[in-house]
Formats: C-alpha cells, structure tokens, sequence
C-alpha cells in the first residue's frame, strides 16, 4: 500500500525502493511494473508484468497494463492480443470466457457466432457489445464496430476502454473530428495516459493541426524519452509539415534507441531528397544480417538501403535489394489481380453511354470538388500542389470516402455497379451531398473548390460522374515503366497490394488504362488527361491548360507551387517543395535490363503510351 501510495504521488522510484526488497508476489510483481512504468523503463515494466501474467493468468489490471506498454512501444499486435487477453480476464460468464478464448486465438467466425447467441439473450452485455466490436474491427467491418461501441458507451459512459477502442474505429474510419471528442473525453478523465496521448497527435495530424500534434507528441517524449516508435510519429508528423531537418533529427533519435527498426530507416529513404551516409548504408546491411531480425523490419531495411544504393549510382546492387523488399512484402499481401480485371470488365459492361444519357442531368450539381485520378508515383501529387496555389482551390489528402460508399452500396455480395440501376434521382442527388458532407471535416479554407486526390478513384470514375456530374476528373498519367518502377521502389503504408510485383503493376497499368479509354468512349471530353512527361517539357503551357480545363483563372502562384507551405502527406511531400525537374522522367532506363516481368504485362499498352504526341492537358 505504501508503493502504491508513493507512485499515485509521482514519485515512482520511492516506490520501486519500498519494493525491492519484497518476496515476489502477484501484487508486489504487478505493483513493480506499475513504478517501471513510471519511469519510463518500459523493457522492464513489460517484463513485471509478464512475471505477473505467469504467477495469474487472469490478472485482468496486468493484461491491460502490458497493452498500454505495447502501445507504447508502438507494437500494435502484441498490443491487440494483450488487450483481447484483457477482454477474456475481465469476463466471469462461462460463455463470454469461451467466446473471448476464440478471439484471443484469432477464431472470428467462432467468437461472432457465440457473441451474438450470448447478446440475443442478453442485449444490453456492454463487455459482450465490446468484444463483438472487437470482432468486427478485425474483419475490416468498422462501420458496425463502430454502431456497437456507441451502443456501450451509450449504456455505460464511464466504459473509457469501449470508449478507446470507439475513438480508434472513428479514427481509422477518417473521422477525425468525432474521433478528437472522444479522445479528450478519455483524456480528461486520464491526462497522462499515453496511449490517449498518441491517439490525440494521430487525430490531430489527421485533421491538419500538425503544430498541436508535434506538441503532443513532444510532451509524450517529454515523459516517455526512450519511445523508438514515438520519435518516429513525430518524424512523421514534421515531414508532413515540412520540416525536413526536424523530421530527420527525430527519426535518427528513433533508430539511435532501435537500430533494427527497418520502418524508421525507410522513412529517412522516403523523404526522397535525404541522402544516407557510408556510415548509414553500413548499420543498415549490419542489421539485415542479424538472424532474429523481424519479416516487417527486414522488408523495410531493403527498401531503404535501395534508395541509399540507387542514390549512389549502384542500380544492379539497388534493384536487388528493391527485388527482395518486395518479396517479402508481397507474401503478406492478400493481391489478387483476377479481382481487378474482374472489376473492370463489370464496370465497361455496366457504364455504358446510354446508361449515362438516361441519368442526366441527375446527382448532385455542386461543383466543388476536383478528383485527381491514376497510379500513385504518376504525378498526382505535384498536380495537386499546382492547383492548391490557386486562391480558389484547397488541397486536402488521399480521402477514402468514395471507396467507402462505394462499398456500402456493393455490400456483402458484389452488387456494385449493377445496385445503382436501381437508384432513383433523388438517391443519387443524396449520395453527391453525402459525399460533400463526409469531406466538409477536411476543408479548412472556405476556399470554392477542393481536390480529392485518392488515385484509386479511377474505377469509380462513371460512379463520380452520376453523383457529381460537375465535379472535374483530372488523370494524372505517366510513363508506364516509369510509374510502374516508381510504385515497385515504393513501400506504401496501405493498400496498393498490386505494387509488391512488377508483374502485377504491369497488368493494374494496363486495365487502368483500358478503364480510362472506356470512360473517354462512353463520356467524351469529361477526364482532364494530365501527362507527367508534358508538365515537365513545358511546364508554364501545362499549367495554364489545366487551369483552364478546370474553369479556373490563370494565377502566377500556381508555377511556384514549391512556396506552398501547405501539408503534403503523400510520398512526394518533400519533392513537390522545389522546383519541377526533369531528373525522373527517365530514370527508370537504369534499371530497365530488370523489367522485363513489368513490360511483358504491360502488353500493347506500353506501345500505346509510347506513340501518345506529348502536349498540353486534353479532354
């Protein structure tokens, strides 16, 4: 009681010296790790805990306590597992101990069967809604995760871990004004909590208020110094904001505490124009020759260390290293490019010129947004720094709210496109407003229009044209070996399975662009064609062309787009902070002895792009 007494005064080391001497109890062990945590010695606060766990499986305060030290950590599965353990130990109902052992062994379909059985009978079981949350979480089902964890907190206000869980659904469901709410809730109640903490600097970067993020995070490290995944949050955060030097000076704080953190190290590579020193490159193959390094660090160490060799001229010694990356990442990558050709032949079927002449004049008419389509690496991001320089238009980010539409009206069984044959005017219109009204969070400019810059969206082109039939739609297209071998080079944080092959960029490329020429046939004059390689030729004429092509006046800033300031949290963040260059256009010949895998899936698309005439935007 008296450690106990110590450490809930903030004094922790008194605590520890009350506790050392002490046979090693359950409480005493569970205590120890409370006054490790304290002061920041999270190796040994974990490992008090674990002391605990073995002397009482089901200490449920232990489970969570280990959860909050792996979140910490930044080691978001053993985070998860702990917590579900939590779950499973905090439950005395014989049927909800079973029903949480299958979620802790990851058995979903089992753990959904017998959370809904046990809810039927008891509908208002806050931990049972909880665990079924949990469920749906992890089956990528956030929409109903996210009903079921309002539902528990609705019952029981005070259920802060219900609540963390909802504040991270809201979260990744790019809520991030309802998220912060719930998140200064939590905090309010558990200033110090460090995990909230996190969650506040991510919601608050999501939102674009990176100057309070960096300082949140600061006053995390300010607590919890020796956080390797935490400095490079804030790494993250400063790229984003355009402090490159800062950005660095963090994530060398990261690996000087964990050298083995292959992520920290490619974020350094993926600030584009950083360069690595002979020093660097050599604790970089130092660490990949390590037995006992982890799949995820590995990967990670080989994508950097290409860009350290490609910056050296070593394209051969390069691309192998690119090679093995994505190996390795491609085994963890459930790609089937059967599914994407599937999609858009179902897409050329359905969205034909006739079905658009029936439906005109139908959606919503705002014109505000401007959708920036394509491969990501084909130019998107310097397309969108031009136009947000322009007094009339906002940059906003990748959003993923046209996909999630998309896929609430597809549903279980695959019913899109064929579900919008069946929508009448009216449905339509709302859809185009629900759309705006999902995006208002991300427009903090008041500005006219605002740009949509999710490349993914050129499958749902037809589907963005019969909701906002006067939105623009700009392509943004590239050298199909160059953007091909751009995105091969490229670790993405997530989705773009199809980039870990080069033959299956080969084959996304080519139906791609067979996608786009259907919406070109079917909707003549409606795609605004933006080629990389004529930006760079003649970039004043480019710009000027594409500002007119989207009913904008022509305005000077939009040449020196590299003055912006704005927040860039794609990979060309930091290119798109200098002048054009014409450096890239090209420089997929180095490595073009390797590509065969990429050309012989391209097919006739390759000859295609390379007889296109280079000119001006076209319509």
């Amino acid at each position: 009681m008296l450690a106990a007494a110590l450490r809930l005064q903030g004094r922790p080391g008194a605590a520890l010296e009350v506790l050392r001497p002490m046979a090693r109890s359950v409480d005493v062990e569970f205590e120890t790790g409370l006054a490790f945590a304290g002061l920041d010695r999270g190796e040994e606060a974990t490992a008090a805990f674990r002391r605990t766990l073995e002397r009482e499986p089901r200490h449920a305060s232990a489970w969570r306590a280990l959860g909050d030290q792996y979140t910490l950590a930044g080691d978001s599965a053993a985070a998860d597992d702990a917590y579900a353990r939590h779950i499973r130990a905090s439950v005395n109902d014989p049927r909800l101990i079973e029903a949480a052992t299958a979620l802790c062994e990851n058995n979903l379909p089992a753990a959904e069967q017998m959370l809904r059985a046990f809810l039927k009978a008891h509908p208002t079981d806050v931990g049972a809604i909880r665990m079924l949350a949990e469920v749906g979480a992890r089956l990528g089902r956030y929409h109903d995760a996210e009903k079921l964890l309002s539902r528990a907190i609705e019952l029981a206000p005070s259920f802060d871990a219900a609540r963390a869980n909802y504040a991270t659904i809201l979260h990744r469901q790019n809520k991030p004004r309802e998220a912060l709410e719930q998140v200064e809730l939590l905090l309010r109640r558990d200033p110090e909590n460090p995990a909230y903490r996190n969650l506040l600097a991510a919601v608050l970067a999501r939102l674009g208020d990176t100057a309070r993020a960096v300082e949140v995070y600061r006053m995390v490290l300010r607590d919890h110094p020796g956080q390797p995944k935490a400095w490079m949050s804030l790494g993250h955060t400063l790229k984003t904001a355009g402090h490159q030097q800062e950005a660095v000076e963090a994530y060398r704080k990261s690996i000087a505490l964990m050298p083995n953190l292959g992520e920290t190290w490619w974020s350094m590579a993926n600030l584009k124009t950083f360069r690595f020193a002979p020093e660097d490159v050599a604790e970089m193959q130092h660490q990949l020759a390590r037995d006992d390094l982890a799949v995820e660090d590995r990967f990670h160490l080989h994508f950097a260390l290409g860009k350290a060799l490609e910056d050296a001229k070593d394209y051969a010694a390069s691309f192998a290293h690119y090679d093995k990356a994505n190996a390795l990442r491609r085994t963890a990558i459930d790609y089937e490019a059967d599914e994407v050709t599937a999609l858009k032949q179902r897409l050329k079927a359905f969205f034909t010129a006739e079905f658009f002449r029936e439906r005109q004049g139908q959606g919503c008419p705002a014109p505000d947004p401007i959708f920036i389509v394509g491969l990501p690496r084909a130019g998107s991001t310097l397309i969108e720094q031009i136009l947000a320089s322009h007094s009339a238009v906002e940059g906003t980010m990748e959003l993923p709210d046209i996909m999630a539409m998309v896929r609430r009206i597809g549903g279980k069984d695959e019913r899109y496109p064929q579900a919008l044959a069946e929508m009448t005017p009216e449905q339509l219109r709302a859809l185009g407003e629900k759309y705006l009204e999902r995006t208002r969070v991300q427009r903090r400019l008041g500005r006219p229009f605002f740009i949509d810059k999710m490349p993914n969206n050129f499958l749902h082109a037809g589907f963005i044209h019969l909701i906002l039939p006067n939105a623009r739609i700009i392509d943004a297209r590239r050298h199909p070996l160059a953007c091909g071998f751009s995105c091969f080079k490229q670790h993405f944080a997530r989705g773009q399975g199809f980039t870990y092959s080069l033959a299956d960029i080969g084959r996304y490329y080519a139906d791609y662009a067979d996608l786009m020429a259907h919406y070109d046939a079917v909707l003549p004059g409606r795609v605004i064609r933006v080629l990389y390689e004529s930006m760079v030729e003649d970039f004043e004429a480019n710009v000027r062309a594409l500002l007119a092509a989207c009913g904008l006046p022509f305005e000077d800033k939009c040449l020196r787009f590299y003055q912006n300031d704005r927040i860039v949290r794609t990979a060309s963040s930091e290119q798109v902070r200098v002048p054009i260059f014409s450096d890239a256009v090209d420089h997929w010949r180095h490595y073009e002895e390797w590509l065969a895998p990429l050309k012989s899936s391209l097919g006739d698309t390759l000859q295609a792009y390379a007889a296109r005439p280079v000119g001006a935007p076209t319509q």
